[in-house]
């Protein structure tokens, strides 16, 4: 299968490329290099990728492209709320209208496999599940971006569309902004965090896993295509202090508290059920320990808080 992946040097792309590539699928990367990351640099040599530096939002480049491909799997993004209110024009652009213009060109036997996020779900009733029927109510930009744009593919029909949890794990191309990363970095290196809002939850995943889904879609994609489908660990619908809790068993030297005076500007709260992705056969593969595990020794590594999207 040929394969577009825009943002495919990105944290999740640069571990994605390489499981599609090594599953003899023809791969043509397209991104910006924004963060001047080196992710692929170990693939080069392979003969069935293809790697362009450009934009998603050159409309004759990604038509080009997108006539070409089989299949198409839009990472591009500014990912983050942080990154998105600082940038809104730039965050419309690329999370929204560029994928709106894929769409618009693609044809009937392209497969189109869209990551959303479950942060649209907002805030969530309390001890409720979230499923795919659950009303979405985005606090940030970036959630509220994501959630129309999703809306207006799965009007059309043609896609699958992944609500993932929040990503978490080491990759080629490294972020510590994201929540399980960067409070498993905090315990190595500083050994001590002040939560605001401890009690708020969400669910989480680990990015191979996130990486895993679209090989599923893409191997099962008559049977999933047309419906959204929450991904993440069923396990690990979490509090901020209770993730710090599971950080503590593998770093006994952490210390965290909460915070007395201030809050947190990001107010998602919610715990996601996963039951119609593992209806198709999928699972999870790698457990918040063994993530947690992951992320300690990649900081052995890395020593210098570089890899963010804030």
């Amino acid at each position: 299968m040929r394969i577009l992946v825009t943002g495919g040097a990105g944290y999740l792309g640069s571990v994605l490329v390489p499981l599609l590539l090594t599953k003899d699928h023809e791969v043509t990367v397209l991104d910006n290099f924004m963060y001047q990351q080196t992710s692929l640099l170990d693939w080069c040599v392979h003969p069935k990728l293809t790697v362009l530096r450009g934009d998603v939002r050159d409309e004759r480049l990604l038509s080009d492209l997108l006539s070409k491909a089989d299949a198409i799997l839009p990472l591009a993004c500014l990912t983050g709320a942080p990154a998105c209110a600082r940038d809104p024009i730039a965050a419309s652009a690329i999370n929204a209208n560029a994928i709106r213009t894929i769409a618009d060109r693609m044809s009937s036997q392209q497969r189109l496999v869209f990551p959303c996020t479950n942060s649209g779900y907002g805030i969530g009733q309390e001890g409720i599940h979230c499923d795919e029927e659950t009303p979405l109510r985005p606090v940030s930009i970036y959630g509220r971006l994501k959630v129309e744009i999703e809306s207006y593919l799965l009007d059309k029909g043609n896609c699958v569309t992944f609500r993932f949890a929040t990503l978490f794990g080491a990759s080629p191309r490294m972020r510590l902004d994201l929540l399980v990363n960067d409070f498993t970095y905090r315990a190595v290196a500083d050994r001590f965090v002040v939560l605001f809002e401890p009690h708020f939850k969400r669910n989480y995943l680990h990015v191979r896993d996130g990486a895993r889904a679209f090989v599923q879609a893409l191997e099962n994609y008559d049977k999933m295509r047309g419906r959204p489908y929450n991904v993440g660990l069923s396990d690990a619908n979490l509090s901020k202090w209770e993730l710090c809790e599971a950080i503590k068993r593998h770093i006994p030297e952490f210390n965290f508290m909460a915070g007395e005076i201030g809050q947190d500007p990001d107010k998602r709260n919610y715990i996601v059920s996963n039951e119609r992705i593992e209806a198709t056969g999928f699972k999870p593969s790698i457990s918040l320990d063994d993530g947690i595990k992951d992320l300690k020794k990649a900081y052995e590594i890395l020593r210098r808080n570089q890899y963010s999207n804030v």
